[in-house]
């Protein structure tokens, strides 16, 4: 193994580490939110258990960045990501679309992916424990949208999605031109290589987020002109990386 697939193996997981802890902040926040306004929510007591998973896993890619040497620590940080024009009921189904119909959703599939290579035995664990929960995490997020929309219009919401799928994007997975080097070796290690994530990423949008959400009443037109745009830019002459 070389020291740069070590370098960029140990600063992947130390990344997952602290998400998964910004997950565990935010799902313990929006699970204390819910019963103002829905008391008889099931969905409160899955975000309490999604935010002891998340923990749990958080815990498990920080001992795989040590293993990689790269040390991990600090505080998580739970800043709320909804617009803060928008009601409390607003906000809070802002979050859960943008968190888990969305990110949770791209996780799976990422993970999948990851599960079909040649993972190293002790990658291979902890991805097949994270991905058993983030397939639970990502429908507790469309049972929600769905409990939502079966008491009120939530169309408001297809405005905002660009904005949750900006909000959450690596901007490196839409940089033209570039390569990773030994794309083989970074599977194993639990890296994907960006072409793939790219993949990944386009195909879980257009496969199963938007259709998804169109079920549930919020329009995916905006969503789908903002992935025609970034794709678009990324294939044009001369495009370069893009921000978050």
């Amino acid at each position: 193994m070389t020291d740069e697939l070590r370098r960029l193996a140990g600063a992947a997981w130390a990344f997952r580490a602290r998400v998964e802890r910004e997950a565990s902040s935010r799902f313990v926040r929006l699970a204390a939110a819910i019963p103002a306004f829905d008391p008889a929510s099931p969905v409160t007591d899955l975000l309490r258990r999604a935010a002891d998973d998340e923990d749990r896993h958080a815990t498990l890619c920080a001992e795989l960045a040590t293993a990689y040497g790269c040390q991990t620590g600090g505080t998580a940080v739970d800043v709320p990501i909804a617009p803060r024009s928008f009601a409390a009921r607003d906000a809070v189904l802002y979050e859960i679309v943008a968190a888990c119909c969305i990110t949770e959703t791209e996780s799976v599939a990422t993970l999948a992916t990851l599960l079909t290579g040649t993972a190293e035995p002790r990658v291979r664990m902890v991805v097949h424990e994270i991905a058993r929960d983030e397939v639970v995490h990502g429908r507790m997020g469309w049972a929600h949208l769905a409990r939502e929309a079966a008491v009120r219009d939530v169309a408001f919401l297809a405005a905002w999605v660009p904005s949750m799928l900006e909000g959450g994007l690596d901007g490196a997975i839409f940089a033209a031109g570039e390569r990773d080097a030994a794309p083989d070796d970074l599977l194993r290690h639990g890296v994907l290589p960006r072409s793939r994530k790219r993949e990944i990423f386009v195909g879980t949008l257009e496969e199963v987020v938007f259709p998804g959400l169109e079920k549930l009443g919020v329009a995916a037109a905006p969503a789908r002109a903002w992935l025609a745009e970034r794709l678009a830019r990324r294939s044009s002459p001369g495009a370069g990386c893009f921000g978050n």
